[in-house]
């Protein structure tokens, strides 16, 4: 497999990126990403375990050249075992076959493994990670990364954002960039697919989508 290393109008140079916790930190260590798994299934390096129906790890082929990293499951990903499977999800599937992309070829994971949620009634309503949490479930996805050696990973919203580079980078001012990061990949900054669910009835969500599937038809032009 041939990296392309060439930089164009869309890279940042390497030295305005601050790394974050999951390329910078220590992190797990195992043989194969099946074996990553069942560590992780015992995670209690924070307290999310405690009250999340299970843990929820990345799923795809273990050679993929592009990784999407997203921010934790939803409750329907939280109940399903799998990320990506809930309304962002299936939003996340249309604008990558638009940007042509195919998912089954991706590997698709969260900064953070476990659901986070605030209880209203009977309903289970997200509700962000914070910085140790982040930090915390950091260990995980900087294994699953360096196991994978991708050629480039799909940071979908601040929070992958922070864990992947740092606060030095920003989805405002960095979006549709690539970040070249250590291992020889880069990261491709854009938003998280829920971002355009909350935007319905408001604003301009078309064009809003329309920029999401340009920033993720980047990747698709990379890998040729």
């Amino acid at each position: 497999m041939t990296r392309n290393t060439r930089r164009s109008s869309t890279d940042m140079p390497r030295e305005s990126a601050k790394l974050g916790p999951a390329l910078a930190g220590e992190h797990a260590e195992a043989p194969t990403i099946a074996s990553l798994r069942r560590e992780a299934e015992g995670c209690e390096r924070c307290d999310l375990y405690k009250n999340a129906t299970q843990l929820v790890f990345g799923e795809g082929p273990t050679d993929a050249r592009v990784v999407l990293v997203g921010e934790q499951p939803g409750d329907r990903e939280n109940l399903a075992g799998r990320p990506f499977v809930g309304p962002a999800g299936r939003l996340l599937d249309e604008c990558m076959h638009e940007a042509g992309i195919d998912r089954s070829e991706c590997y698709l994971t969260n900064a953070v493994k476990h659901f986070k949620f605030e209880p209203r009634g009977k309903r289970r309503l997200h509700s962000r990670p914070n910085a140790g949490e982040v930090q915390a479930c950091a260990w995980w996805l900087g294994a699953e990364i360096d196991e994978l050696r991708p050629e480039i990973v799909v940071a979908l919203g601040a929070t992958a954002l922070m864990s992947l580079l740092g606060r030095g980078v920003g989805v405002t001012k960095n979006r549709g960039q690539f970040v070249p990061a250590p291992g020889g990949f880069s990261v491709l900054v854009t938003i998280h697919p829920s971002y355009l669910l909350r935007i319905r009835g408001r604003g301009d969500p078309e064009a809003e989508r329309a920029r999401f599937v340009d920033d993720l038809a980047k990747v698709a032009v990379r890998i040729g």
